[in-house]
């Protein structure tokens, strides 16, 4: 999850990519365990105790996604989507930063917002 534009800043790809897992893992599409890497410790922790998606409904698909640079340097971003449910629109967003790691910096989801 090291994607980033030439200069350094996120690439919103890496942003839909993890809201999409996010939306995958609480479907229950997807195991949890493929979003350790790319959540902070806490955020996985919280969504382990939210209800799962209304399988009736359908699954939640990801429509648009925004990314803002919060940091002048680009190392961390704001990110806005929506996403449908069935005929509902919902919103969530995320603060997505650059962490450093063993092999070099990564993006992760550091604040994680569902409306």
């Amino acid at each position: 999850w090291r994607e980033r534009l030439d200069d350094g800043r996120l690439d919103v790809r890496v942003a839909d990519a993890a809201l999409r897992r996010v939306l995958e893992v609480l479907d229950r599409r997807r195991p949890l365990a493929q979003l350790r890497p790319l959540l902070a410790a806490g955020l996985v922790d919280s969504l382990l105790t939210g209800p799962p998606g209304n399988a009736e409904v359908g699954a939640a698909r990801l429509r648009r996604v925004l990314a803002q640079p919060s940091r002048p340097d680009g190392t961390a971003a704001e990110v806005a989507a929506n996403y449908t449910r069935g005929d509902r629109v919902h919103a969530i967003a995320c603060r997505v930063e650059q962490v450093p790691t063993p092999t070099g910096p990564r993006w992760q989801v550091v604040a994680l917002h569902m409306g």
